[in-house]
């Protein structure tokens, strides 16, 4: 009889678990990890601390479930998946113990994120060496897993090196406790499975001497070179890297390193990435901390989907080292530097001391794992083959020849990577969708195997093996090598209870894919996916797992994820939304649009569009919860607010000349709560008050006059009249006028009482929203084919016609209004002789709108304020409010917590302070929680002028 969810979850709760999910959302949600590979979960554990661990092993035993641990999910060969239970540690078990500030020496829980260590190891005067790309998410326990190694492992080394002692969990429940240093004999008494291990060992030293520790990254397989006696029998540092298929670690102490007072960056250019690959092992004397590499391909793909301007100037060439000194000397790091360059062999170089230069550099490669996640051909790229490693030395042929193998193959991918260690990290654009898919995979990874045999490499080089490359150590290893890896396992844990399939007695690599197992939709869809091929299966699976949406990304004025942000769980993050989605299309668990787990995982989506520029894969999560409500609902009574909100410009346009009328109901019902419970409204919010008169009636009062197609005059420029504008807050738009005019322009408004759709598209109404927002296309397309610019002002309303109206229209008109319409900031700063008025000592709060950031880009504003001399504070992330979401019954709470993170405390701190807030939505939520007013850009400049 096999063990349901509930019995797993009942038996876990009565041995003391507290944290125990076994629903369909949050079991899609935890399906997989960053790999390729799916298992549904029996049940997720999130641990409160080491006894939880233990009664959750002791269940597992008893009811013959497996284990797996789990930090942030961020394994890429999937390592962190199960169908038995997962045990997440990165909810409750992430602290920080304890921090020896003499000593240099740190006691973590597993769960703990890097970037959290990080942080408080600097402010002791010290840092934790690796440093993963993934280093605002990932866990220590997960690098502990995978032994984990970042681009500075030269200098830092791997976490194996890092690592001083442990404490772990066995499958049969013994606690180990094991340090760095120990006597042999006192480590080989202290547990029976020691005294094995050690005797094993012994017994087969000339097969570890020859086949183990041969290079750096031989990360594949046991790391069974630690346990030689000229190694000290070192158990701590042999179960790092062992994937949690021995042990499962509940405590780690972990070295740190002091902060190195100066570095320098050396850029080097070289005519390919093969001439890279020749020269890195040549400047491994000059002891850098960092040799990184990367080529032209993801310089492009950087440029295409970020703009130009995300490149930082790179020295003459197609193929590029990072090379990275640290020291305390400034002179004798220039001399270095300048060493390294004569020694390089490159085609042109650059020297760069200044660290925010130096970031930008570094952050074009940190961000090379997620723009990865597409392939030059703008294809899915996939990982399974993206951790290779051979010695230094041998890496400029291995990439000659693994280029050649790409080619043979018709694959591509984005080559980066360690290579100053010889590591090399791609995705490759495997077609696991297409028929045949599957066995094309596994031709290319046993042909890849090969080739890093060849070449006395490691199948992977700080990733781990996972269910990507266990099946593939026979290629690396000799027959007597993968006996031995089975012959520990069977000492740790002989019932094969943790992570089995990975390592010892592995699943085929082919086995366990999530793509070929998604089905394509097989209704019409609303929307067009042009970026996916119209496919919505293509389109989720764009999530590559890499889990940049639970990070805070604060520190880069970052938006996504902020529902994750404020709840902390997987699958409020963007990541766990595409899961369950994923799961939605394969049909196993999770059944059809309107299954309540897509419902649950999509409900606190506050359809910011942070993940559409946010997210290194191009995730569009607003626009697949738009699709989803529009499936579910169509031809269906909706919810409440999906009439009531989903159609306000109807409502207010219907008011139009009623408008006292109406903004006296409103403020009736925003008295009584029952009004705004029928209405899907959460009672404790105000409902904004319609304006005495719109921003129409104000044009024709002042001289704006209408667009005329057979009479258009040099300078006229559109403004567009959106709603909230028009409606709710029409100074706005005579800021804008005024403005205008100031500039030298002339503003003229559309004819037709026009909209967007916003309201419709956020509801899934997208029918309706097709047919408004068509018409209204229709009309600007007028002035737009005349080559007029129209400048929006409502952020959200802007951002339709310069993204969604593509997924939902589309064709010559839709690009040719897309094209024309900018933000005030945009349209004044592309003329010659405007000059920003003087905001000389003016304190600024800014809140960019989500969408403003997402689509257009806030960079124009910062630009044009910084110019005008204001002193500027840009908040990150959501306001929270994020136009009907945080009004909705069942969003408040959530709505506030956003608003807590950034808005509300910079508010509280800089009461002084202008709030520079072009959103309506942006506005009312401060308005509503802090009873402050907000200022749009428009406002501010004419307030100077």
């Amino acid at each position: 009889m096999s063990t349901t969810p509930s019995i797993a979850a009942d038996a876990l709760r009565r041995a003391g678990v507290r944290d125990v999910l076994a629903d369909g959302t949050n079991r899609a949600a935890y399906s997989t990890d960053a790999s390729l590979y799916r298992l549904l979960p029996t049940a997720v554990v999130r641990p409160h601390d080491r006894d939880e661990v233990l009664a959750t092993l002791s269940v597992c035993r008893e009811l013959g479930l497996p284990v797996v641990a789990r930090g942030a999910g961020t394994s890429c060969a999937g390592n962190a998946i199960s169908s038995g239970v997962v045990l997440d540690f990165s909810r409750h078990m992430n602290t920080l113990l304890s921090l020896d500030a003499e000593a240099g020496i740190a006691v973590v829980q597993p769960g703990i994120v890097h970037a959290a260590l990080q942080r408080q190891a600097l402010a002791a005067g010290w840092r934790y060496g690796p440093d993963p790309s993934s280093h605002t998410r990932c866990t220590i326990g997960g690098m502990i897993g995978n032994n984990a190694c970042g681009s500075r492992a030269l200098g830092y080394g791997k976490t194996s090196n890092n690592l001083l002692a442990l404490e772990s969990a066995l499958a049969d429940g013994t606690v180990l406790r094991t340090s760095v240093g120990a006597p042999r004999s006192d480590v080989s008494a202290s547990a029976p499975v020691l005294g094995e291990l050690d005797a094993l060992v012994g017994s087969s030293l000339a097969l570890i001497r020859q086949e183990f520790g041969r290079f750096g990254r031989q990360v594949s397989g046991y790391a069974m070179q630690e346990l030689l006696p000229e190694n000290g029998f070192d158990v701590t540092r042999f179960l790092s890297g062992s994937e949690a298929t021995l042990a499962v670690a509940t405590e780690a102490t972990v070295r740190l390193v002091k902060e190195p007072g100066r570095r320098v960056l050396i850029v080097l250019g070289y005519a390919d990435i093969y001439d890279a690959g020749d020269a890195a092992a040549g400047l491994l004397p000059f002891a850098p901390i960092a040799v990184e590499g990367m080529d032209r391909r993801i310089v492009d793909v950087l440029a295409a989907r970020r703009g130009p301007a995300a490149v930082p100037p790179l020295p003459r060439g197609d193929g590029w080292l990072f090379v990275e000194l640290a020291g305390e000397d400034d002179g004798e790091l220039q001399r270095q530097a300048e060493l390294v360059v004569a020694q390089g062999s490159c085609l042109d170089s650059m020297i760069v001391t200044d660290p925010v230069v130096s970031a930008s550099l570094w952050r074009v490669r940190e961000d090379g794992a997620g723009l990865s996640g597409r392939s030059p051909r703008d294809l899915p790229a996939h990982a399974g083959w993206e951790d290779a490693a051979v010695p230094p030395a041998e890496l400029g042929p291995y990439l000659r020849e693994f280029d050649d193998l790409l080619v043979e193959h018709d694959l591509s991918g984005l080559p980066y990577g360690h290579f100053g260690d010889g590591c090399l990290h791609i995705r490759i654009d495997f077609p696991l969708a297409a028929p045949g898919g599957t066995s094309r995979f596994g031709d290319f990874l046993d042909a890849s195997a090969e080739l890093v045999a060849k070449y006395g490499g490691s199948l992977s080089g700080e990733h781990g093996d996972g269910r990507a490359r266990s099946g593939l150590l026979p290629h690396m290893y000799s027959p007597q090598a993968i006996e031995l890896f089975a012959r520990v396992k069977q000492i740790f844990d002989p019932d094969g209870l943790l992570n089995p399939g990975v390592l010892v007695d592995p699943d085929a690599p082919t086995a366990h894919l999530r793509i070929p197992a998604a089905r394509k939709p097989a209704v019409p869809l609303a929307l067009r996916y042009p970026h996916d091929g119209g496919d919505f299966a293509q389109a989720v699976h764009r999530c590559t797992g890499v889990g940049k949406c639970r990070a805070d990304n604060s520190g880069t004025h970052g938006v996504m994820c902020p529902s994750y942000l404020a709840t902390g769980e997987e699958k409020d993050s963007t990541r766990g939304r595409a899961r369950v989605l994923q799961e939605m299309l394969n049909g196993e668990l999770v059944s059809g649009w309107d299954a309540p787990e897509v419902h649950d995982a999509l409900d606190l989506c506050l359809s910011c569009k942070g993940c559409l520029s946010d997210c290194p894969t191009g995730i569009d999560m607003a626009s697949y919860k738009s699709e989803v409500l529009h499936q579910t609902y169509k031809g269906k009574r909706r919810p409440a607010s999906h009439y009531s909100l989903g159609r306000l410009p109807q409502w207010v346009r219907l008011s139009r000349k009623t408008s006292r009328l109406a903004s006296t109901l409103s403020g009736v019902g925003d008295r009584f709560a029952f009004a705004k419970k029928l209405a899907g409204v959460d009672p404790r919010r105000s409902i904004p008050r319609l304006a005495p008169r719109t921003f129409r009636a104000w044009c024709r009062d002042n001289g704006v006059p209408l667009f005329d197609a057979a009479n258009v005059e040099p300078g006229q420029v559109v403004l567009l009249v959106d709603t909230f504008t028009d409606y709710f807050a029409p100074d706005t738009g005579a800021a804008a006028v005024r403005v205008l005019r100031a500039a030298g322009a002339q503003p003229v408004i559309m004819e037709r009482d026009g909209c967007c759709g916003l309201t419709l598209i956020s509801t899934g109404q997208l029918d309706e929203a097709k047919e408004t927002l068509g018409s209204s296309i229709d009309e600007l397309d007028l002035a737009a084919a005349q080559g007029l610019s129209i400048v929006g002002l409502e952020p959200s309303c802007t951002a339709v016609y310069r993204s969604d109206a593509h997924e939902l229209i589309g064709g010559e008109a839709s690009d040719r209004v897309a094209g024309a319409v900018l933000t005030l900031a945009e349209f004044l700063s592309s003329l010659p002789d405007w000059r920003a008025p003087d905001l000389s000592g003016r304190a600024i709060i800014a809140q960019p709108h989500c969408h403003h950031h997402a689509v257009m880009t806030w960079s124009p504003d910062a630009q044009l304020l910084k110019a005008a001399g204001a002193d500027v504070r840009r908040l990150s992330g959501c306001c929270g409010l994020a136009g009907n979401f945080g009004v909705e019954q069942g969003h408040y709470e959530v709505s506030v917590k956003i608003a807590e993170q950034q808005l509300l405390p910079a508010l509280e701190a800089s009461p002084d302070a202008v709030l520079l807030a072009d959103g309506f939505s942006c506005r009312t939520q401060a308005d509503d929680l802090a009873d402050r007013k907000g200022l749009h850009l428009a406002q501010i400049l004419d307030q100077a002028l």
